[in-house]
């Protein structure tokens, strides 16, 4: 397969056609970035990690009865995906208190939450990512009221499958953003990545109950370097998907 032109260039990623017109080249960057772009930072080996970690998950996901666009890896940095509409959506899942929902209901961080809480952002840097309940995606023609209804059930289907994938190393999933988007024959599948940029990780494993971070929130709050958290989540990850004796595409 040819990688062709460039055809996106995000905060963390370049999207490149391929000759293959329903398949798409996914290079991983090394940069790291806050608070929408104005806090950035070149991070040696920050792609490599967020491409194995991406594509293990997706594996992992995939074994646990979710889809994905997710094809398979093709190097540390680059993997395939295939083509999508994306929704222009961020699809935010909470499981406990933190970040900028704790800040905004004035709960402190780390409350459990009865129940998990499906939050919708309209993805536009311009717009700083804004909120949007459900009804305000249909009557802005974002979505369908059945292409909601998809799209939140998969956020919930991903939800439960990635609990049990963290659950079983040890970290708590906080919470977590991720994508979605429709084949060329309408399947509404997951897309985009799953990583310590895009989720809240707690590590569990010494049992103090004290919050260490395993996520962006390193570098976010200037905490310390993400690469040695982002190594352990790899490595704990592929432990799991080795015990599970899981398929890798890769």
């Amino acid at each position: 397969m040819k990688k062709l032109e460039m055809l996106y260039q995000g905060k963390a990623k370049k999207m490149y056609a391929t000759d293959e017109s329903d398949v798409l080249w996914v290079e991983y960057m090394n940069q790291a970035t806050a608070f929408n772009g104005e806090k950035k930072e070149q991070i040696a080996g920050k792609g490599s990690l967020n491409n194995r970690i991406t594509a293990v998950l997706f594996d992992l996901l995939r074994a646990r009865g979710v889809d994905s666009h997710f094809i398979r890896r093709i190097s540390d940095t680059e993997q395939l995906v295939r083509k999508m509409d994306m929704f222009p959506l961020e699809i935010i899942m909470r499981n406990t208190a933190a970040g900028s929902f704790a800040k905004r209901y004035g709960v402190e961080e780390g409350t459990p939450l009865k129940k998990p809480i499906l939050e919708f952002c309209v993805k536009s840097d311009d717009l700083g990512d804004p909120f949007i309940n459900n009804d305000g995606l249909v009557a802005l023609g974002i979505v369908t009221e059945d292409e909601l209804a998809e799209i939140s059930r998969i956020a919930y289907a991903v939800n439960d499958a990635l609990t049990d994938i963290f659950s079983k190393i040890d970290v708590r999933l906080v919470d977590f953003k991720i994508e979605e988007g429709r084949t060329a024959d309408g399947v509404i599948l997951l897309a985009d990545e799953i990583t310590p940029d895009t989720c809240r990780l707690w590590d569990l494993k010494d049992g103090s109950g004290q919050i260490e971070h395993l996520d962006k929130d390193l570098f976010r709050r200037s905490l310390g370097s993400i690469i040695p958290a982002y190594e352990e989540i790899y490595g704990r990850l592929t432990a799991l998907a080795d015990e599970e004796q899981i398929d890798r595409a890769e």
